[in-house]
């Protein structure tokens, strides 16, 4: 393979042994450097242009991982912002939150954490919210399970992350009915995500059976959706269900206040009107 199409497939830029093996030879490399292609530091080479972080994490023997790595591996994510979480090799050296140990090995080619090992280390060091979305994204995938994280959190250290882990349920379709259902279950209200309702089609939560929550993490509605969504609320009325709204904001930061008017709803009670359980 030639340098530039290696340096390609692994994100822009490595270091000599990543190349080599995928078959460059030390004289294509000499050749691809008269050519154009740089060397930023000793052993690492890089494409003309090259992102300047993944260079960094190259040149520094760092792997991204936590949360610094829910992107690459499409993972849901509240906040990617802040400084880099990275696991960082023994004789390197750089910026970041740093976390040791690794599980499994890292991506055959670019600067990333597994994704066993990004969970598990999100689990150690991120609010409990921000790591149940994460893990709850693979788990419903299919891509883990909450089984094989247990087995490789034990001990005291690891109980805080036991304890994210058993919120961890399937069903949720966004990271809002993930933290919704969770903060409403933690309050000791019966919910359930992705109920069908004929007529309505799915809604996002159900609460004790009769208070339905839809859920909207749009920041500009089109006027088109905003009339069916009515629509479906309407309908949702008619027969007999009691309908609330909440929004990103609502969930993510200010979900105190959205349990106190769901709670403040079902202590009046169900209905009349309402479906029988």
């Amino acid at each position: 393979m030639e340098p530039e199409d290696a340096l390609r497939r692994l994100g822009g830029a490595a270091r000599r042994p990543a190349l080599a093996r995928l078959g460059v030879s030390d004289a294509a490399l000499r050749r691809s450097v008269r050519g154009g292609v740089v060397q930023p530091a000793r052993g690492v080479y890089a494409l003309d242009g090259a992102n300047t972080s993944h260079i960094e994490l190259i040149r520094n023997r760092q792997l991204l991982t936590c949360i610094s790595a829910a992107s690459f591996h499409n993972l849901w994510v509240l906040d990617g912002g802040g400084p880099l979480h990275v696991h960082q090799a023994r004789n390197g050296e750089g910026p970041g939150v740093h976390h040791g140990g690794l599980l499994l090995p890292a991506h055959p080619y670019r600067p990333v954490a597994s994704l066993a090992d990004a969970l598990i280390h999100a689990l150690r060091c991120r609010p409990w919210a921000e790591a149940l979305v994460m893990v709850e994204c693979a788990v419903g995938r299919g891509d883990t399970t909450v089984e094989f994280l247990l087995r490789h959190l034990e001990g005291k250290r690891n109980g805080k992350a036991r304890a994210v882990l058993g919120w961890v349920d399937r069903g949720a379709e966004s990271l809002l009915e993930t933290l919704a259902r969770t903060h409403f279950r933690r309050a000791g209200i019966n919910a359930q995500t992705q109920f069908y309702l004929d007529g309505v089609g799915y809604v996002d939560l159900i609460l004790e059976g009769w208070l339905l929550v839809e859920l909207d993490g749009r920041h500009h509605s089109e006027w088109t959706q905003v009339k069916k969504d009515h629509r479906r609320g309407n309908i949702s009325a008619v027969k007999g269900y009691t309908v609330l709204r909440y929004y990103y904001a609502d969930v993510v930061h200010n979900p105190e206040a959205m349990v106190r008017e769901v709670l403040a709803v079902l202590a009046r009670g169900k209905p009349v009107t309402a479906p029988s359980r």
